[in-house]
């Protein structure tokens, strides 16, 4: 007899939206021209440490490692404090991985017409800092956006010389709309063909 085959799938639990209070900031090295085993070395001595903490461990460290690692982290700590607003003293290193980059492969050779081949190897870091302590300021500098304006037009485009020919009073500081434009550009037009 056949069996019959019943799939069951376990129902996930539902993910929670967990929205966190305190601000990361990422940065990252790419194509670090030392192998990812020796970085991994350094790496392991600074995570999770605070910022300044680590910064310290690694001006001491004789690894070869330490400076482009400390260099990284001086890039994420300057993300942090001009992007976010965010103070040193309150960042710590959350996550810090290493991982295999592009191998250059070479060839040494060797004995008897031989070539052995030789891997320099790559690694790419990446960096996470976060906050100790949720800051009070949760500002985030805004960038301008793409989309251009068109509902209005700036004061300093409109017309100066026509509102004050037609006797019409100053414009707001805010700006004119294309409406308003459009009237003080038509009596414009109709004093000058007077």
């Amino acid at each position: 007899m056949a069996e019959a085959k019943t799939t069951t799938q376990a129902k996930r639990p539902a993910k929670k939206e967990v929205k966190a209070d305190l601000q990361m900031t990422r940065a990252r090295l790419s194509r670090l021209r030392i192998s990812p085993r020796k970085v991994r070395l350094v790496v392991d001595m600074v995570r999770g440490l605070p910022v300044e903490q680590a910064l310290d461990q690694l001006n001491f460290s004789a690894k070869a490692a330490a400076r482009p690692v400390h260099k990284l982290i001086k890039s994420a700590v300057a993300n942090a404090e001009h992007n976010q607003n965010l103070s040193v003293g309150n960042l710590f290193i959350k996550t810090i991985t290493v991982d295999d980059g592009p191998t250059l492969k070479r060839y040494k050779p060797r004995a008897m017409g031989r070539a052995t081949p030789i891997r320099k190897r790559t690694s790419h870091v990446k960096l996470i800092l976060s906050e100790i302590k949720a800051s009070k300021k949760t500002e985030v500098k805004l960038y301008k956006s793409k989309e251009p304006k068109v509902d209005t037009i700036k004061q300093d485009t409109a017309p100066k010389k026509s509102a004050l020919n037609t006797g019409q009073t100053a414009v707001k500081s805010g700006g004119i709309t294309k409406a308003e434009s459009k009237k003080v550009e038509a009596t414009r037009h109709q004093t000058t063909n007077k």
